[in-house]
């Protein structure tokens, strides 16, 4: 059991790797290096698991005012600060960086509908 685990959290990994590099090729104002995107993808995880629900709790006003539509921004400000931290990762403003995370979770989207048995 542990295993099947592991191996699923590896293969998560590996599609955040994949489309972080992806959307990093199509948004202009984004660079990444590989090893920057493999860091990347395990900083933006930590970012979305620990920081991101108390992100939407404290934005839980605007955010039902925006139909939801402050998530983008929510989503752009993690991506800005994960290229504060990691080195080979880096993003020239914030409208690169809305436009990488709405880029990067529309590629997660399409990697893990293909991924699925």
């Amino acid at each position: 059991m542990r295993y099947n685990f592991l191996m699923n959290l590896f293969f998560q990994w590996i599609i955040s790797t994949l489309a972080i590099l992806i959307a990093s090729r199509i948004v202009p104002g984004v660079m990444v290096t590989p090893v920057g995107a493999i860091i990347a993808a395990v900083v933006l995880g930590a970012l979305n698991l620990f920081v991101r629900p108390i992100l939407v709790i404290l934005t839980l006003p605007i955010n039902i005012l925006t139909l939801g539509l402050f998530s983008l921004v929510i989503n752009a400000l993690l991506v800005m600060l994960a290229s504060y931290v990691v080195p080979g990762f880096l993003v020239f403003g914030f409208w690169p960086a809305f436009f990488f995370a709405l880029a990067l979770s529309v590629i997660n989207w399409v990697f893990h509908l293909w991924s699925r048995p």
